[in-house]
């Protein structure tokens, strides 16, 4: 696969990359007029371009083809759980749109402790093309906004496959049908007894990961890689 860039504009024939995009280009990777890289930008597809012109600060490319290589899931899976702390949220995001999760929220509960401000969606939304540029993803995670959790409860547009990681849910297993499915991970402490009541009333269906206390970042990428590997078994 070509080196890739992420453009953050509708694709023509002709591209112009600015920022830093055009500067990891051109001062970082020296790429030069010839050269043939890979572009994306978030709409299934991707451009294979060759550089026509290189400036630290902007490159001009003419794109010569175009493909949608099949690299999504083929239903949509929401994860749902509290941002973990420093690095691990990073880990988090970067993982998650590697194993092609469709859209994360950050999800505020009454034992969360970090609740991510529109600046730090920013990073987030960055930490996204950043792994979708190494993973080969041609269509961004999707960064909600803040959510909490009661009002997540009551959403009326939730699928009807609505998981909750809880220790005393039913064992989790691989799932029999691929269904557009929303997941929710509670913070370090777990959810509340008066959140897991509203759940289960909302038609939410608990289940388990196992004996072990795992992380928030655990337990949420063991749940996603387990309905991604479901994807490509059957």
């Amino acid at each position: 696969m070509s080196e890739r860039y992420y453009v953050n504009s509708p694709i023509a024939d002709h591209v112009v990359l600015q920022g830093a995009e055009a500067r990891h280009l051109a001062v970082v990777c020296r790429k030069r007029p010839g050269d043939v890289i890979c572009l994306f930008n978030g709409d299934g597809c991707e451009y294979r371009a060759e550089i026509t012109s290189v400036d630290k600060k902007r490159v001009d490319l003419t794109v010569i083809d175009t493909t949608s290589p099949p690299r999504e899931l083929p239903f949509s899976l929401d994860v749902a759980c509290p941002l973990p702390k420093g690095d691990r949220g990073q880990f988090l995001i970067e993982k998650l749109t590697e194993l092609g999760v469709t859209s994360f929220m950050p999800l505020r509960t009454r034992r969360s402790v970090v609740h991510p401000s529109e600046s730090r969606s920013e990073k987030l939304e960055r930490y996204v093309i950043e792994a979708s540029k190494q993973c080969g993803r041609n269509v961004l995670m999707r960064i909600a906004p803040l959510q909490f959790l009661d009002d997540l409860l009551r959403r009326p547009e939730l699928p009807a496959q609505r998981l909750l990681a809880d220790p005393s849910g039913r064992p989790l297993t691989r799932p029999a049908s691929l269904l557009h499915t929303i997941i929710a991970i509670g913070p370090e402490g777990g959810f509340a007894e008066e959140e897991l009541a509203a759940a289960t009333a909302a038609l939410w269906q608990s289940v388990s990961l196992g004996p072990r206390t795992l992380r928030v970042e655990t337990a949420a990428l063991a749940m996603a890689a387990l309905f991604g590997h479901t994807s490509t078994s059957v």
